[in-house]
């Protein structure tokens, strides 16, 4: 492909964010629907996890991640946590000239259109079942019923590498208990993290109740966005994807590619002074 066949903005990356490794299932999402773009992804490991902060302080934090992350010149910012994107959609939208895409709407809109009674579940964080984000997002939908449950625990195990197990049932059937008895048909896994338990989710709520995953939704957002705006690398081409991380580089990796084998490559630890242009590496 010839170096000037894409715009200038187009040459730019993806800057996907997280409060630390669950926004890992969208950035693999995002790679799969977009192979040919660059990715930049940040992860604020050192204050995770964001589920249990207040409102106040995701927001506070979120806003210092995406800051950076523009600043690296990114052509799209990623709100790759429900947490997050509670907290700071529509100031982000307002904030920052790129388009802003979250993991939220696209969930809420995909559950919609494939629920078949109306009764939708949702399990996210403490954080994001306080916001109510959930709420707003499918107030809008006529004839859906919608019944949340925060599941505290999940993202522990799965940070702990746990993705199965008799403990691990044993509190996933606790959780899931009222959303059997209220008869949904369909789950929005409302954290990015969740989407490494559906073998325990689909054992516990059975084949007839769909799990829509929140990353592979946003995944499908980011791709419409970017094709509308004109944005997207028309021509296969070798991406780059750069791992940051608030916390340490070496956990980062260690945990991330047990999680998700074969995505991390080298791990940067954000607070290490930067080397070379990023700016000009990322729009070359």
């Amino acid at each position: 492909m010839r170096p000037d066949s894409d715009p200038p903005q187009a040459r730019a990356p993806i800057g996907i964010f997280d409060s630390g490794f669950g926004g890992l299932t969208v950035a693999r999402a995002v790679m799969d629907q977009l192979p040919n773009e660059d990715v930049i992804y940040l992860g604020d490991t050192a204050r995770a996890p964001y589920g249990e902060q207040s409102i106040a302080d995701v927001r506070e934090f979120t806003m210092e991640c995406l800051d950076h992350l523009v600043d690296l010149g990114v052509k799209a910012l990623v709100i790759a946590c429900n947490s997050g994107s509670a907290a700071t959609l529509r100031d982000a939208r307002e904030r920052y000239s790129v388009p802003v895409v979250e993991v939220i709407l696209p969930a809420a809109r995909r559950a919609v259109a494939t629920t078949r009674n109306g009764r939708i579940g949702v399990i996210c964080t403490e954080a994001t079942a306080t916001s109510m984000a959930y709420d707003d997002a499918f107030a809008v939908a006529p004839g859906v019923q919608l019944f949340t449950v925060a599941c505290p625990k999940f993202v522990p195990y799965v940070e702990a590498g746990i993705t199965g197990g008799p403990e691990l049932l044993a509190d996933a059937e606790a959780y899931l208990r009222p959303l059997k008895a209220a008869g949904i048909d369909t789950l929005v896994l409302g954290c990015t993290h969740y989407p490494l338990l559906t073998g325990v989710l689909g054992i516990v709520l059975g084949d007839d109740v769909a799990l829509v995953s929140s990353a592979a939704a946003c995944a499908d957002s980011v791709y419409s966005v970017l094709t509308r705006a004109g944005l997207a690398h028309d021509e296969p081409r070798e991406a780059r994807h750069t791992f940051l991380t608030t916390g340490n580089p070496e956990s980062f990796s260690r945990l991330g590619r047990r999680l998700l084998p074969d995505l991390i490559t080298d791990v940067i630890q954000f607070s290490e002074p930067w080397k070379g242009d990023w700016r000009e590496r990322a729009w070359s």
